[in-house]
């Protein structure tokens, strides 16, 4: 019983985390909402819940124009996760990649 009131907890936190980050990067603070992330991430379980985090985080990076670390928190949502939206994000991230990197197959 004791271990259904710990997993309680941590979901109980992972939705007030998850509702904080976001009215972080709505409000445009992506470097709190990194940091939070960031702390989350930390605290987590391997969860199929969790893959939310690191698609959020990658979203926040591709924003910064951080494209390596983009597609490494998508890579970690879509293993998780297969399903995740991380799949679409991943996609169109290495798509606009390889339409500015074009010349660097054709050298």
């Amino acid at each position: 019983m004791r271990h259904n009131t710990k997993k309680t907890s941590y979901t109980i936190y992972m939705i007030d985390c998850k509702q904080k980050i976001k009215e972080l990067i709505d409000n445009g603070n992506h470097t709190e909402a990194i940091r939070l992330l960031d702390e989350a991430i930390g605290q987590g379980d391997s969860s199929a819940e969790d893959d939310e985090l690191y698609y959020l985080r990658g979203n926040l990076y591709r924003k910064e124009g951080n494209w390596q670390l983009a597609l490494n928190n998508y890579l970690e949502a879509m293993a998780i996760n297969p399903e995740s939206p991380a799949n679409e994000a991943h996609r169109m991230l290495m798509d606009i990649l390889e339409f500015y990197n074009k010349d660097m197959y054709n050298q």
